[in-house]
């Protein structure tokens, strides 16, 4: 985790992930935003049910799936109650990783839009990964990582590299990227300066 004042690490640690609650907890009746079930509520239904479930008795039961900040998803999975030492929830995995996208960035990294699944991607994956023994899906991160940064400084080092084809991928790159392609990119035009005043000098 970065810096407690890392504007990346609070943005990481905001983005939600899902997880299932494996005890009843009184009061947190309005952390299940599905309590209404998947269709639709009139206004007034909803905002009954809203105000039900802020009720001191209200509790979310054991086996809700809900969507939770990453930080307090993982806060509330290592914590344990009673004799059995059994955890509130379970984190699951995101759907940033899920196997359909891992099946995917195996056939191709470069064409997946790794922004669209989570502006932080590589970090919200590092952190949920902390928790999970998932070897197949670090490997499968890393090479992704490393097939997307070399195509990151080709198209950095090219003048051109931000126009054309390569559009759709740059605007798919996560922050992490982002700042990988803006230092490749000032680089490269710091190295034509130098040789310019090089050249000037002989």
């Amino acid at each position: 985790m970065g810096s407690y004042y890392d504007i990346d690490a609070i943005l990481t640690d905001a983005q939600k992930v899902p997880c299932t609650f494996d005890l009843d907890i009184p009061g947190l009746g309005y952390l299940d935003e599905n309590a209404g079930g998947d269709v639709p509520l009139p206004i007034q239904t909803q905002y009954s049910n809203y105000v039900a479930a802020l009720t001191p008795h209200s509790q979310i039961k054991a086996g809700t799936r809900v969507s939770l900040p990453l930080w307090l998803s993982t806060l509330l999975a290592v914590q344990r109650l009673g004799p059995s030492s059994q955890a509130l929830c379970t984190l699951d995995l995101p759907a940033s990783i899920a196997p359909r996208v891992l099946a995917a960035l195996k056939a191709g990294p470069k064409t997946v839009d790794l922004r669209q699944l989570a502006s932080h991607y590589y970090e919200l994956a590092a952190r949920v990964l902390e928790l999970f023994e998932e070897e197949e899906i670090v490997d499968i991160l890393c090479e992704t990582f490393k097939e997307r940064a070399a195509e990151i400084a080709d198209h950095a080092h090219n003048p051109r590299g931000a126009l054309g084809e390569a559009q759709d991928f740059l605007r798919g790159l996560d922050e992490m990227e982002r700042q990988l392609f803006r230092s490749a990119h000032g680089s490269s035009n710091a190295m034509r300066e130098w040789m310019g005043e090089a050249k000037k000098k002989r």
